[in-house]
């Protein structure tokens, strides 16, 4: 993958996630309502629904509970009422942030996030004003075991049609296109590589280094535990 790795930001959201499971879930489970209401309970029909499956195993959810939400849902079609929205912004730094949330009442949600902006030296803009700088991808984190060799990945993942690939000392990463995101998990998947990490996401076109990690680590701390909140992209650089 050309440019900086982007594992250092998934690890600082991994090691989050870990400590706050239950929550985690809770806002997964709530993807998968919102994916049964918009194309039903069969993710091989339903391929918003099979994509947030993979990010929910990505999470280390347990097959149990996705069956258990999916079931929940299909029972709750007619109540379950959030709205996807996006908001955008700056962080301290300058750094660019999209904030993707799921929610029942859009103007509570828009207040929590403009607060976060403003509590953190950041500021939230109109919509546009930084998506342009993100491109949609899928991303995927495989762990690297002893004796496996970039050639032997690479092989597998030009044949599946990944888009981009890089190696470091504990992981590979693949970038796919969106349309061919689930096939390629399944072929890792199949080849019994451990997938550490696997979601649909945005990612930068450049980067700026965050000066001020407090203040923007808070910033993203507090978005992360507002229950609206789906999903946190920047491209902010850590020293």
């Amino acid at each position: 993958m050309a440019g900086h790795s982007k594992w250092s930001q998934i690890k600082r959201a991994k090691g989050k996630t870990d400590a706050q499971r239950a929550k985690v879930f809770t806002k997964i489970g709530r993807e998968i309502a919102v994916a049964v209401k918009l194309g039903g309970v069969d993710p091989n029909l339903n391929s918003r629904l099979r994509d947030t499956i993979a990010k929910a195993k990505s999470q280390n959810m347990p097959n149990d509970n996705i069956s258990r939400a999916i079931k929940k849902a299909g029972g709750e079609i007619g109540s379950i009422n959030y709205e996807n929205t996006v908001y955008e912004g700056y962080g301290v730094n300058g750094v660019a942030v999209i904030v993707e949330c799921l929610t029942d009442n859009k103007n509570r949600t828009a207040q929590d996030i403009r607060l976060a902006f403003d509590k953190f030296g950041g500021s939230m803009g109109v919509s546009g004003c930084v998506s342009y700088l993100f491109r949609n991808c899928g991303l995927i984190v495989i762990e690297r075991k002893e004796g496996t060799s970039e050639d032997e990945v690479l092989s597998i993942l030009l044949d599946s049609g990944a888009e981009d690939f890089s190696a470091s000392e504990d992981v590979f990463e693949v970038i796919t296109d969106v349309s061919n995101f689930h096939e390629i998990n399944s072929t890792l998947e199949k080849h019994n590589f451990t997938i550490l990490s696997s979601s649909l996401t945005k990612l930068p076109s450049n980067y700026i280094t965050v000066q001020d990690t407090v203040k923007f680590e808070k910033m993203l701390d507090m978005l992360d535990d507002n229950d609206d909140v789906k999903e946190v992209y920047h491209n902010g650089l850590f020293a």
